[in-house]
């Protein structure tokens, strides 16, 4: 009676994790370091936006996006990427996890050339992506994104005959859990791919606002460099990394006109519109710079405390955006497992993150630590693991 294409889906990886650590006492005073729950401080005028705006709780509030939200959205792109993009072409999310799997159920068809089509996922991955494809019927395609090959997908290797069953082609840059950030060479490489094979990019760029040096490139700046259709295009974002605002639930799709005006089709049955004093808030916070950078040099800061503290240990490369590291070691799970029940810190196997395919998982012989807590809470908890893991 339920759906067969969900029969043998894999537990979630926070399940795994409490199933794998909480039967055990931790061996220290408790540091979770496994969710990307950012905790540097949000803008300090958030609650007086809310407070100024908590009767707009007593409506409904506009599926699509408030005008002026959309506009700053908009205003963004154009400052971040040099692209102009019309409204026309957004629409808000109530997260972009929605997105994400709602790209999928909107734009990918069931079928391609009478086959059975194949959706492209980076493999470790965010989990979301592999319930879009399963959702259409879409067979999941997943692709090792290892250090041989900078922990960016490969999709142009692959046969021409799985290829022209493509339809859609997730990739996530910065990368979650690798950290690595896609070249203007890489986005060249996979638009010509999706334009010869005819298939849809969905480029989740939830990290780029944090970063080593140089802002990454995003897709959209090389798409209109080289004259790409813009309904091959698809990206997603978010104000929780950005601005330390996971719960506020806002993001955005950005797409071609087409693909957007179906994606808004679909959410206007099915999508839950974030509540208007939120997308006031979401208003002001696209529209202000100053606390991105705050935080980003925040998290500089820590990139730099890691490296330090890393300095020497075999495989270690830190990321050039996000904010986790991919630690290497010889089995995840079991380190997992060690550093809570030795040291109290918890951390996610890599393994959970990935899906076995060949009789290898390629997050197996990583942990991916999260660099969300206080920088000197983390200097010391960084310092026991490596002292523990790295002996």
């Amino acid at each position: 009676m339920f759906p067969e294409r969900f029969s043998n889906l894999p537990a979630y990886a926070f399940p795994r994790l409490r199933a794998l650590l909480d039967s055990h006492v931790p061996g220290g005073p408790v540091v979770n370091m496994t969710i990307g729950e950012p905790k540097h401080p949000f803008p300090s005028w958030v609650g007086d936006v809310l407070a100024a705006n908590v009767d707009g709780f007593a409506k409904y509030p506009p599926n699509d996006g408030t005008p002026e939200l959309l506009q700053n959205i908009s205003d963004w792109i154009a400052r971040r990427y040099d692209v102009s993009v019309g409204v026309d072409r957004i629409m808000v999310l109530n997260g972009s996890r929605e997105g994400l799997y709602n790209a999928a159920m909107a734009l990918l068809p069931e079928q391609k050339a009478g086959k059975r089509p194949v959706v492209l996922i980076p493999n470790p991955f965010y989990q979301v992506y592999m319930i879009g494809a399963i959702s259409v019927g879409a067979e999941p395609k997943f692709v090792s994104a290892t250090a041989e090959n900078g922990f960016m997908p490969d999709y142009a290797s692959l046969p021409a005959d799985l290829l022209d069953r493509v339809t859609g082609a997730y990739i996530c840059s910065p990368a979650n859990p690798q950290g690595a950030v896609a070249s203007r060479a890489y986005w060249k490489t996979l638009l010509a791919l999706a334009e010869k094979h005819d298939f849809t990019v969905f480029s989740d760029e939830c990290y780029s606002e944090i970063y080593r040096n140089e802002p990454p490139v995003g897709i959209l700046e090389v798409a209109q460099e080289i004259g790409a259709d813009p309904e091959r295009v698809v990206i997603f974002q978010s104000l929780s990394k950005r601005s330390n605002l996971p719960g506020l639930r806002s993001g955005f799709i950005a797409a071609g006109p087409e693909s957007a005006k179906r994606i808004r089709q679909l959410r206007a049955y099915s999508g839950a519109p974030l509540p208007l004093p939120l997308q006031k808030v979401a208003e002001r916070v696209w529209a202000d710079e100053e606390h991105v950078v705050e935080n980003r040099a925040l998290y500089q800061e820590k990139f730099a405390v890691a490296d330090r503290i890393f300095d020497g240990v075999p495989g270690y490369q830190g990321p050039e955006g996000g904010f986790f590291l991919w630690l290497p070691v010889e089995d995840g799970e079991a380190a997992a497992l060690d550093l809570w029940t030795q040291t109290g810190i918890r951390v996610l196997p890599g393994a959970y993150l990935a899906r076995e395919v060949d009789g290898e998982n390629p997050g197996k012989p990583y942990i991916r630590v999260a660099l969300v807590t206080p920088k000197d809470e983390m200097a010391k908890a960084l310092t026991t693991l490596r002292d523990h893991l790295y002996k």
